[in-house]
């Protein structure tokens, strides 16, 4: 949808709307470099909340919400080819909110929302033979809205909501003893629905909200210590204005992105991490509708954002980002 850009700032939603969009000229947002290109519309329903991993060029889609049904199908998208196609459901109870990550080329899916209760419950997913199997549940509190990544051979799993409290305890997979062990030292807030990216060895984690407020420390795993260092916040100096929930986050050649989210409204800004500086700088706004909940691929040199929800409109579009590109509104 070229010709309209989309700022930090709020949508706001009225019982009889679907949506609104925010929207500014696209004057304005030249000064960012970046350019996002149109990719293919996901081939399923519109739908939030589902759970990610990639796997080389293939980014998979799973679970998640459609506004009427919690869902367990999978999707995978080629990244080289540019379309989608179906691949064998999740064998777990249909949910929305819970977390994807990889391991050494396989994919897990676990925790989340049922609709009635949050879930702890694993699984992991081989893409050779296109098939599920159980795996360890954790051996903590279920929740919906944590985070988690693969490194290294391992699986790690944190912060969250339990439905009383917000988390801030870590936990390690490790899928040749498919067993969970407790992680101690993650100094940052409680919290849920955060984002993180990777860039190296290390992780970085940061935004979420916990008790109705928007969370700005953020933090930098190191995998080979598995130990956590604070690193700048993300207002720093009022300098910028990164803190959101249910955002995206990615990586593209070195550089990590927080795109989309929520704080207040839905978001479309896009900010990128250098870590050399441990430094943010604001890029080209997201070119669809803002939108939190929705999914990112990357490989580490593409990267495409997609899907999610406006209010009660769920999406189904999808856009790469090209992020030292100059706006082009004709692609």
């Amino acid at each position: 949808m070229k010709g309209f850009k989309y700022y930090i700032g709020t949508v706001t939603i009225f019982s009889t709307m679907i949506f609104s969009l925010v929207s500014c000229s696209s004057d304005d947002d030249d000064e960012y470099l970046g350019n996002w290109v149109d990719r293919s519309v996901f081939d399923g329903s519109p739908r939030s909340g589902t759970s990610t991993f990639t796997i080389g060029n293939i980014g998979y889609s799973g679970v998640g919400y459609d506004g009427d049904d919690y869902l367990t199908s999978l999707w995978a998208y080629d990244m080289d080819g540019d379309f989608w196609s179906q691949k064998a459901d999740f064998i777990g109870s249909a949910r929305n909110a819970a977390v994807g990550f990889q391991i050494d080329g396989t994919g897990y899916i676990g925790s989340g929302y049922d609709g009635l209760d949050e879930l702890g419950d694993f699984f992991s997913y081989n893409p050779n033979s296109n098939s599920w199997q159980a795996i360890a549940s954790l051996p903590s509190t279920a929740r919906r809205s944590a985070i988690a990544f693969g490194m290294n051979g391992f699986g790690y799993f944190g912060t969250g909501y339990d439905g009383e409290n917000d988390r801030k305890d870590f936990w390690k997979y490790d899928p040749n003893s498919d067993s969970w062990s407790e992680l101690v030292g993650f100094g940052g807030d409680k919290r849920r629905a955060a984002t993180t990216f990777t860039i190296g060895d290390q992780v970085y984690l940061g935004t979420g909200v916990s008790n109705g407020i928007y969370l700005n420390d953020f933090w930098a795993f190191d995998a080979a210590t598995e130990s956590w260092t604070k690193k700048l916040d993300l207002d720093e100096e009022d300098d910028y204005s990164i803190a959101r929930s249910n955002a995206v986050g990615f990586t593209l050649n070195g550089y990590g992105y927080i795109a989309c989210g929520l704080s207040g409204g839905t978001l479309g800004s896009v900010w990128q991490y250098d870590p050399s500086t441990d430094d943010w700088e604001l890029k080209t706004s997201f070119e669809g509708t803002t939108r939190q909940d929705g999914v990112a691929f990357s490989n580490g040199s593409r990267a495409v954002v997609g899907l999610g929800r406006t209010g009660s409109l769920y999406l189904d579009d999808l856009y790469e980002f090209l992020p030292f590109d100059e706006y082009d509104d004709e692609d």
